[in-house]
């Protein structure tokens, strides 16, 4: 495992599992209903509010990919690698790179509490250089089963 992924996994596990040290940000895992919309350039008013329930487990996620999925049926991100990853004040951020010409990337920032999360993903579709934003407001439900 190389140096990022590890320094990746420790910055999620502290930001999204919890940490001893109680002033440290939280996002427990388990079920979530997300709110999501996807918003093109001058057509906001013309989003539409979606809703999804997902089930949010750090232990089972796999390193290169987002803690908290993309919603709006957008898999350009499939093979992609998680990059830049930081921790903030209120949450974290980091962008998502793919490799080849024309690839799609995007940035991810969240704000997070200890059963709620509020997200502004940014997307730009490589070499059709056309920008939109995933907006989610996510809150916990319980427990996945």
């Amino acid at each position: 495992m190389n140096d990022r992924r590890v320094a990746l996994a420790f910055l999620i596990a502290a930001s999204l599992s919890g940490a001893a040290n109680a002033e440290d940000l939280r996002l427990e895992d388990g079920l979530y209903e997300v709110i999501y919309r996807l918003e093109l350039p001058h057509l906001e008013p013309h989003a539409v509010d979606r809703t999804a329930t997902i089930c949010i487990d750090q232990d089972n996620r796999e390193l290169h990919l987002p803690p908290i999925p993309l919603l709006s049926q957008n898999d350009v991100f499939a093979d992609c690698q998680i990059e830049n990853a930081a921790e903030e004040t209120d949450g974290f951020s980091y962008d998502i790179a793919c490799t080849g010409r024309g690839a799609a990337r995007a940035t991810a920032t969240y704000a997070i509490d200890a059963d709620r999360f509020k997200s502004r993903i940014t997307i730009t579709q490589g070499a059709k250089n056309m920008t939109m934003t995933e907006v989610q407001r996510g809150r916990r439900l319980g427990r996945c089963d």
